[in-house]
C-alpha cells in the first residue's frame, strides 16, 4: 500500500515541467536560452501558462520551434519577434505597454481605483445614514415642552 503511495506521488510531480527529454538540446547554453524563452511565451491553448510548463501540443511544437531558431543561429529577440509576428502580443506572457494594451495594463489599477471611490461612497452615506445621536436632558425637555403646546 505504501509503495502505491509512493507511486502515486511521484506521477504527481510530473507534470510540474512538460519539456520532454527528446524535445532538449545537448548544448547547455543553448537549452538554458530555450528554457528561459519558454517560460515568457504563453501557451495560446492554456492561456494562463507558459508554454515551458504546459503539455499542449501546440506548447510542444512552440518549444521545438525555439529550439530550432535557436540552433538555426537566432538570438532571443528574433525568436521573440518571430513568434510575436505569428501569433500577435497575445503570445507573449508580459505584453508590451504599447496603445493596443494600454487597457490591459491599467485595468488593475483602475479597478483598485474605483474599488476605493466605491468604498468611500459607501462610508460616507453609512455615516450619513446613521441613526441620530440621542437627546440630551435639556433638549428631550424642550421638545416635551413643545409637544405639550408651550411656548418655551
Amino acid at each position: 500500500m505504501r509503495a502505491l503511495l509512493v507511486a502515486c506521488l511521484l506521477l504527481l510531480a510530473l507534470p510540474a515541467r512538460a519539456v520532454e527529454p527528446d524535445e532538449m538540446l545537448d548544448d547547455p547554453a543553448l537549452e538554458a536560452r530555450a528554457r528561459a524563452l519558454s517560460q515568457v511565451v504563453r501557451c495560446v491553448v492554456c492561456q494562463n501558462e507558459s508554454i515551458d510548463s504546459s503539455s499542449a501540443g501546440i506548447a510542444r511544437d512552440l518549444r521545438k520551434l525555439i529550439r530550432e531558431r535557436l540552433l538555426a543561429g537566432d538570438t532571443d529577440q528574433q525568436i521573440l519577434d518571430f513568434l510575436v509576428a505569428r501569433y500577435g502580443n497575445f503570445v507573449l506572457l508580459e505584453p508590451p505597454v504599447e496603445p493596443a494594451t494600454w487597457l490591459l495594463w491599467a485595468a488593475p489599477p483602475l479597478v483598485l481605483l474605483l474599488g476605493g471611490i466605491g468604498v468611500v461612497v459607501l462610508l460616507r452615506r453609512r455615516r450619513a445614514l446613521a441613526p441620530p445621536a440621542e437627546l440630551t436632558a435639556a433638549e428631550r425637555a424642550r421638545l416635551d415642552d413643545l409637544l405639550r403646546g408651550g411656548e418655551g
